[in-house]
């Protein structure tokens, strides 16, 4: 596929993904909202599990969960599923545009794990898979009885399944994999066992029969999984912007800490109705995570050193110009691009100087540029940007 039409299409698809996304997030947390406000009082419904009153756009709603009697189907009915749906498609979309398309460049770190694009694609495929599988006979299985005992099982299992891939692809391909997964899991969630509990209470109460309260608990289980699974995986989606998490050595330790304090940031949302004292805990157990992280991040972990000795600007420009340039070009040569990453042109002193503070976070500490290092850029090269940024970047 050419470049400029790969392009256009990941354009289309990454805004259809976001938009959808912000839909299925917000109906999924609004949801979950309401089951924690609602009350008993002035409730219309014998199965009524409560009913809350809401002040928007200038006027007021009344809202009532409930089973209903049998053969009392309200119509129009409105249902939330396909805003999901658009998002898992769109998301699936753009990992195979972004990732397996164009020799899996993104999937591919050689300082990681030399492999070819074909096992990467194949790693990353099964991850998705199998991920599903597990996760669901695990939640299937008499463990699944136990929630907190399967919560746990199911967060060491996510963990090395996050350690492992840090081992095998790319920091960035690592992380977008997990956040793919979670993805999956919650798409599954929603086909495989919440709507289908709504078809089933919505044909019984069509053929006049009782509704099972059992169809509700057991689609409300997998929503409330979905539930926690959310922040984390917002946090996935705008990961790539913030080398300093996946390009560190540790990270995966990085993202297991951010995903553990979004899901308990998350956990103290939902308990904020019920339980006294819930803001300063979900502030700290937020605050603890960021400061966490950060500490994992700000020692650059495997950075190059700078060496001891002056070194010239032609010697720096030299290796921008053989390593560097093919991307970050006006017109760049290298076929997986039409125009030069975030705008970051360096061809010239000026811009090189510019863009000093960047250079020395993606090359020297994180080491996460070249791209999958395709250029080839040596660690002696790196050593020596280091001393010309040690030295205060001097254009001389």
């Amino acid at each position: 596929m050419d470049t400029p039409v790969r392009e256009i299409l990941d354009l289309l698809v990454r805004w259809t993904h976001v938009i959808a996304g912000i839909m299925w997030i917000g109906n999924s947390l609004l949801f979950n909202w309401l089951d924690r406000v609602l009350t008993k009082e002035d409730t219309r419904y014998p199965q009524s599990f409560g009913k809350t009153w809401l002040l928007h756009s200038g006027a007021f709603y009344e809202v009532e969960k409930t089973l209903l009697p049998p053969g009392k189907v309200p119509s129009p009915l409105h249902w939330f599923m396909f805003q999901n749906l658009t998002t898992w498609v769109s998301g699936v979309s753009l990992l195979i545009l972004v990732y397996y398309m164009g020799g899996a460049a993104y999937m591919i770190d050689p300082q990681v794990a030399r492999i070819s694009p074909g096992v990467a694609v194949a790693v990353g495929v099964a991850t998705l898979v199998g991920g599903w599988l597990v996760y669901d006979l695990l939640w299937r299985s008499p463990l699944g009885r136990r929630p907190p005992v399967a919560s746990a099982v199911s967060l060491a299992l996510l963990v090395g399944l996050t350690y492992g891939l840090a081992q095998v692809l790319s920091g960035r391909a690592a992380y977008i994999h997990v956040g793919a997964l979670l993805g999956t899991l919650m798409t599954g969630n929603v086909w495989l066992y919440i709507v289908p509990s709504q078809r089933g209470l919505v044909a019984a109460t069509r053929a006049g029969q009782p509704q099972d309260p059992a169809l509700s608990q057991r689609a409300k289980l997998r929503s409330i999984h979905n539930n926690y699974m959310t922040f984390p995986v917002i946090f996935i989606m705008i990961s790539n912007h913030y080398p300093g998490t996946y390009a560190s050595q540790l990270n995966w330790l990085i993202l297991t800490v951010l995903m553990v304090a979004s899901a308990l940031v998350r956990h103290g949302m939902n308990m904020r109705f019920t339980r006294r004292g819930w803001l300063p805990a979900t502030f700290a157990v937020g605050l603890l995570g960021a400061a966490l992280a950060w500490a994992l991040m700000a020692r650059p972990w495997g950075a190059t050193a700078a060496a001891v000795g002056p070194v010239s600007f032609a010697e720096v420009q030299r290796i921008i110009d053989r390593r560097c340039v093919a991307c970050h070009s006006a017109q760049p040569t290298d076929p997986l691009f039409t125009a030069p990453p975030r705008g970051l042109v360096l061809t010239s002193p000026e811009q090189i100087k510019a863009y000093a503070d960047k250079i020395k976070l993606q090359v020297v500490e994180v080491k996460a540029m070249p791209l999958g290092n395709r250029t080839g850029m040596t660690d002696d090269e790196r050593a020596v940007i280091a001393r010309w940024l040690a030295a205060g970047a001097p254009l001389e």
